[in-house]
């Protein structure tokens, strides 16, 4: 099996029509998306729809909760800049995307993997960014290859015999899974480990490896329509520097 791994896309339409370009030179078996379809981006629904069209496997994220008006998911948990986004997000949805993204769940299991939205403690609030992070999400999670989004950040951790390593995983990192590994694609849409170009993973567990991708994408045609819709200059000007 090898998947396409995407995560935290934030309504960034160009941003994943890129990733799913490469994607698609890659030919992978499946795609799998860890959910934050929504939130931040200006094509909540364009996002969701291409989403529903090409993965294979969805989860829901915490912006798509807040987006649904989720109950115990509130948008007083975010930052202005994001609860201004969340609110304008709300009253874009459209009938098919809310029906979409209230069919997901937070986390799921295939081919031997766990994908949880943000942790296995608690797939949809918890950031795994530190390696007790990453500890614990080896603690709490029975699968061999663990798989988190939400950071926005693309991490590689592996254990093996109680010895903890790794941390940021750049563009072209490869990991062999021969122990138990942690990834985070890191985000389509709005990455904040400061490389501006959409994050996915390729993901083989047949030959036991991984490989972080990056790929550059229309950021200007996202900066423009961000502000045009009116959403916070930040999450345009953020954009340019990957933070």
């Amino acid at each position: 099996m090898r998947a396409a791994v995407v995560s935290d896309i934030h309504g960034n339409l160009p941003a994943l029509e890129a990733a799913l370009a490469q994607i698609d030179a890659a030919q992978p078996d499946a795609i799998w998306c860890l959910g934050d379809l929504v939130g931040y981006g200006p094509w909540p629904n364009e996002v969701t729809e291409l989403v529903r069209e090409r993965a294979d496997l969805c989860l829901v994220g915490n912006h798509d909760l807040v987006a649904l008006g989720t109950a115990g998911v509130d948008v007083e948990e975010f930052n202005p800049e994001a609860a201004a986004a969340a609110r304008w997000t709300m009253r874009e949805l459209s009938p098919a995307t809310r029906e979409y993204l209230g069919s997901l769940a937070p986390q799921a299991s295939r081919d031997g993997a766990g994908l949880y939205h943000a942790s296995p403690r608690d797939p949809v609030w918890e950031y795994v960014l530190t390696p007790d992070g990453a500890a614990a999400a080896f603690a709490t999670a029975p699968e061999r290859v663990i798989l988190v989004g939400h950071s926005h950040v693309a991490l590689a951790f592996s254990l093996e015999d109680d010895r903890l390593r790794g941390g940021v995983a750049p563009a072209g990192t490869e990991v062999e899974l021969s122990v138990r590994h942690l990834l985070n694609p890191g985000s389509v849409g709005q990455p904040r480990d400061s490389d501006p170009r959409a994050a996915w993973l390729m993901l083989d567990l047949a030959e036991g490896r991984a490989r972080f991708e990056r790929v550059e994408y229309d950021l200007r045609r996202a900066q423009d329509e961000i502000r045009a819709r009116g959403l916070p200059q930040g999450l345009a000007d953020r954009l340019a520097v990957g933070l």
